[in-house]
């Protein structure tokens, strides 16, 4: 059976719920990654972690994971249309985030 909503918002948050889905679709939102350049753009979050959220959003249909059969391994991430279809919703995250971190002094980014 499928879940019923009773709000949209309740569906959107659900897809991209939980603080590194929607740091990882931010990052692939700016173009293809390899797994090694995610790590390092998000050094908060552990290898396990990163490698079951690629793995949800790749089964949800978001990201679509490319390996390249050689050695080493070649493993590149990105968008699906799916996933690209969130584009505007991260952009608001990002620049609401942006706001509120110079409303209220909060450092954001690598410290200098």
């Amino acid at each position: 059976m499928t879940k019923r909503y009773h709000c949209p918002v309740e569906l959107t948050v659900d897809v991209v719920g939980g603080k590194w889905r929607a740091v990882i679709l931010a990052h692939l939102k700016e173009g293809m990654h390899r797994y090694g350049e995610l790590r390092r753009r998000m050094p908060g979050i552990s290898e396990k972690m990163l490698t079951q959220r690629l793995r949800e959003l790749e089964a949800d249909g978001l990201v679509a994971r490319d390996d390249r059969a050689t050695v080493p391994p070649h493993v590149e991430y990105r968008l699906t249309a799916e996933g690209a279809s969130l584009a505007p919703v991260l952009q608001a995250l990002y620049d609401w985030g942006q706001e509120r971190a110079a409303r209220t002094g909060v450092p954001v980014g690598d410290p200098a």
